[in-house]
């Protein structure tokens, strides 16, 4: 079913667009400098204390900002201007990432674990003002391939960041000089968005934000969010998704190591290949939109990406999980690219950092859940039965998303429309 009848939105089309290219170019810098970061922290508590426990700890930690402050973090992000809160948020990430730079020994490992928490607590403004300002700059109709783009970036740009990281501590095993760089990357970042001429201003009563307030209107927000069928049903579809999505996190590594019995070398192949399939399912999601409507490029997206995640039962050899995991690309990327269209789109403009934030929390949590259960599951059922029964929840949460957008129209008000700025 064709929802546009005009040529489909190009990325030079985006590229057109003045403070789009501001905004893009600080994502692509911000998530390569993060990247590196998030593989060196890693690195550097295995290095100083040599305990999985830690490394659980640390990873938790991260996680830990979008249950607890994420909700709260799109409340002020509705009431402020999301440029400033988005300088701001790399003002403040760039001097607490030069912190890490002073852990030497496995005694100040807790102030890893203070940092990160800082860290990724401040990021939990910096994203849902980042998701909420793209529909302020872009058009309605290039949303889809603005989000596609977003996603296929950080993909790229995080391979590049994990690559030179792992490149500069095995050459030279200097840790500091990572966050040093990722410094420098919210420093470029915050001076790319500074340029965008766009201005948000919140449509709130001019009321002092305090804990009333915020709780209050998170209230409000949650019941807007969830009293949309669209947006509940692309957030429920997504934490369903999460639920089997997070089996073949956490089980990839012993079914390449312990049931295939292939070399650690063999991790970059396969990760390549999950990419490669990323980056062209990224440059067919402009057609996609001119073909499809966004609810159902989500729903189709889950249900193919569901077969797929089932099919990583079978391989016998590790070339079978390479092309596995490379149609697992190519079905991500327009569910991720459409689901946060569907985010942006779905609500009125001076809620879109609640619907935001809301969305990232109830991602996590299920991410967290599932990973949390995988394995347990492995060890009652086996871990190819449990790829099954992840593939079998993914489609079904595709299934569902299809019947909740059945009849039901996405539209942008008028008013929000952007215009564009060369």
């Amino acid at each position: 079913m064709t929802t546009n009848s005009e040529r489909p939105f190009a990325f030079k089309d985006l590229l057109a667009i003045r403070d789009y290219r501001f905004l893009w170019l600080g994502q692509i810098v911000s998530d390569m400098g993060d990247s590196m970061t998030s593989l060196a922290l890693l690195l550097l508590v295995n290095h100083l204390t040599g305990s999985t426990a830690a490394l659980a700890t640390m990873a938790i930690v991260l996680a830990l900002p979008s249950l607890t402050f994420g909700l709260f973090a799109g409340v002020i992000v509705d009431r402020s201007d999301r440029k400033r809160v988005m300088i701001l948020s790399d003002l403040l990430r760039g001097l607490f990432v030069l912190g890490f730079v002073l852990v030497d020994s496995p005694q100040k490992v807790w102030m890893l674990y203070a940092i990160g928490f800082a860290q990724a607590s401040i990021a939990t403004f910096f994203n849902p003002a980042r998701g909420a300002l793209i529909p302020n700059i872009v058009p309605k109709k290039g949303l889809l391939s603005a989000n596609s783009i977003s996603q296929t970036s950080r993909i790229i740009f995080g391979l590049l960041g994990t690559g030179l990281t792992g490149f500069i501590i095995g050459q030279f095993e200097q840790y500091w000089l990572i966050f040093v760089i990722d410094a420098l990357t919210f420093a470029l970042s915050l001076l790319l968005i500074s340029r965008i001429g766009y201005s948000h201003q919140p449509t709130g009563d001019g009321a002092a934000i305090n804990l009333r307030l915020v709780v209050s209107e998170l209230g409000e927000g949650l019941k807007l969010t969830f009293s949309n069928r669209i947006l509940t049903g692309a957030i429920v579809a997504f934490a369903v998704t999460m639920l089997g999505i997070g089996a073949v996190n956490v089980l990839l590594v012993p079914l390449l190591i312990n049931d295939l019995q292939v070399s650690e070398a063999w991790f970059a192949p396969i990760e390549f290949s999950q990419t490669a399939g990323m980056v062209l399912a990224g440059s067919l999601v402009a057609f996609l939109s001119s073909k499809l409507k966004v609810t159902n490029i989500l729903a189709g997206g889950l249900i193919l990406l569901g077969i797929v995640v089932a099919l990583m039962s079978l391989p016998t050899a590790v070339w079978h999980i390479m092309i596995i995991l490379f149609f697992a690309g190519l079905c991500i990327i327009p569910s991720q690219a459409s689901g946060a269209t569907i985010v942006q789109t779905a609500v009125p403009d001076n809620v879109r950092g609640r619907t935001g934030s809301a969305n990232n929390a109830v991602i996590t949590t299920a991410q967290l859940v599932s990973m949390g259960l995988a394995g347990v599951a492995a060890d009652l059922i086996g871990a190819r039965n449990v790829f099954i029964l992840g593939g079998a929840v993914v489609s079904l949460a595709g299934v569902a998303a299809l019947l909740i957008f059945r009849g039901a129209d996405l539209s942008l008000p008028d008013e929000a429309a952007p215009q564009i700025e060369a």
